[in-house]
């Protein structure tokens, strides 16, 4: 079974309010049935991101956490659906900063997006 929460790296999607996907790269955390990713001080043109504005337009999104290897029986990949929020969740950020050295060291400003999980799709490449 693929080991989600220990991926450091997703692919989050969102759709803008003409249908048009956008996808990013996130680092994230699992709490429970919960995933949470936070607005980081990596450089941005802007801090008025896309995927903000996408998700209080349309809170449903989906996170692919994959893993690629060049031996290909070690492929695999996992789908989450959910609704997301934008929120200010010092917890959310604690977990984060366990989970990534770098949030220890420069602390997300935030906000966090915090998404519920509704319904989890995966694949791998070898039966287990």
């Amino acid at each position: 079974m693929p080991d989600v929460a220990a991926a450091r790296v997703a692919r989050l999607a969102t759709v803008d309010r003409d249908g048009r996907p956008h996808v990013v790269p996130i680092c994230f955390v699992l709490d429970g049935e919960t995933l949470y990713t936070a607005v980081d001080e990596k450089p941005k043109r802007t801090r008025r991101l896309k995927r903000l504005e996408n998700i209080e337009a349309n809170p449903r999104v989906e996170v692919l956490v994959d893993h690629y290897e060049d031996d290909w029986s070690k492929l695999w990949w996992v789908r989450l659906r959910g609704r997301a929020r934008i929120v200010e969740d010092p917890e959310a950020m604690a977990l984060l900063a366990r989970k990534y050295p770098q949030y220890r060291e420069q602390p997300p400003a935030g906000p966090v997006i915090a998404v519920e999980i509704e319904e989890r799709s995966e694949w791998t490449s070898s039966p287990s």
